[in-house]
């Protein structure tokens, strides 16, 4: 979707200077009103490149516990509890609600709506509810695998959203996300290659990724909205969060940043939003601003997945030298 693309090459030399400068280098934003609820897709996820699922799952709720991160919201998919690496799933999601988190709908089988009817794609929410409904730290949520809403389809779109409506359901949509799935799917795949990772690199990675994608849709929603909504920020249930999400909270509140619950987030305004737009796919942020015809800002930038597959041969695997084409 247009605003979530990587920038020009013209803004390379401007990206390679942000990702340069040590992390506290930066002054403070303003702190007006700055929320940003944590929210984790794919329950129970695949291994990743150092854990297994149980390592992962015990580190995660750790760092929320040492990060004071009072909840954030686990969207499950009970689909993946019938694989071999979500074989101890349901302890894993029972774990994060005792730790006081909440769960939430992502469909049982982490279905495309665009490849998929309408009426089979319910049936998926349904099944997904079924095992859902009832259980301690349920919200009444449901999250669009892959942030797809039916592509170009707009009676798709529509037909779901009247589906979700009458399940008294509600969009678990999304205003910031940093890409984390696309750097845990390189370290995957690092790891089985053998390569060597410098894991201090990989941590700033991280965080300058994550951080990017936040201050670039916040941008991105003061211009559309003229406020900065309590965000929703998308992260997945990777080994990089077990690894640095304390550090990524501190972060977060180092610029000025207010860590909020998923509760608290979903009671903004912008939830009513039902965007008509020729392209239903990505961030409810995105969408708002396509609608409203607001061009992306041009700073903060916005690290895309090649700036970042670039920068994790040159920085992490210490591989490569050309910059990524735009």
């Amino acid at each position: 979707m247009m605003y979530v693309r990587t920038l020009a090459v013209a803004l390379l030399a401007a990206a390679l200077a942000v990702v340069a400068a040590p992390l506290s280098a930066a002054p403070p934003a303003q702190a007006d009103d700055k929320r940003i609820a944590l929210t984790f897709d794919d329950i129970p996820r695949q291994a990743g490149a150092f854990f297994t699922p149980e390592e992962r799952t015990e580190r995660l709720i750790a760092a929320l516990r040492e990060a004071q991160v009072e909840q954030a919201a686990f969207f499950v998919n009970p689909g993946r509890l019938e694989t071999p690496d979500g074989a101890n799933g349901e302890a894993h999601v029972a774990a994060y609600v005792a730790a006081g988190h909440v769960i939430a709908n992502h469909s049982h089988s982490h279905k495309h709506l665009s490849k998929s009817t309408a009426l089979e794609y319910l049936a998926d929410i349904d099944r997904a509810e079924r095992w859902l409904a009832g259980r301690e730290g349920y919200r009444p949520w449901f999250r669009f695998p892959y942030l797809d809403e039916g592509a170009d389809d707009k009676a798709k779109r529509d037909a779901v959203r009247a589906g979700l409506a009458a399940r008294g359901l509600r969009n678990g949509y999304v205003t910031a996300d940093g890409s984390d799935w696309h750097l845990e799917a390189l370290t995957v795949e690092a790891k089985k290659a053998g390569r060597d990772m410098d894991m201090k690199a990989l941590r700033k990675l991280y965080l300058q990724s994550q951080l990017s994608g936040v201050a670039y849709h916040d941008a991105l929603a003061r211009r559309t909205l003229g406020r900065s909504p309590a965000h929703v920020l998308l992260l997945h249930e990777t080994d990089l969060a077990a690894l640095f999400l304390a550090d990524l909270v501190t972060e977060l509140r180092r610029d000025g940043w207010t860590i909020v619950t998923a509760d608290e987030a979903y009671r903004d305004a912008i939830g009513e939003a039902m965007p008509d737009v020729p392209y239903s796919w990505g961030t409810l942020t995105g969408a708002m601003a396509w609608e409203k015809d607001i061009d992306p800002p041009l700073s903060p930038i916005w690290m895309g997945t090649s700036m970042v597959s670039w920068l994790f041969e040159t920085r992490v695997v210490k591989q490569g030298s050309s910059p990524p084409a735009q």
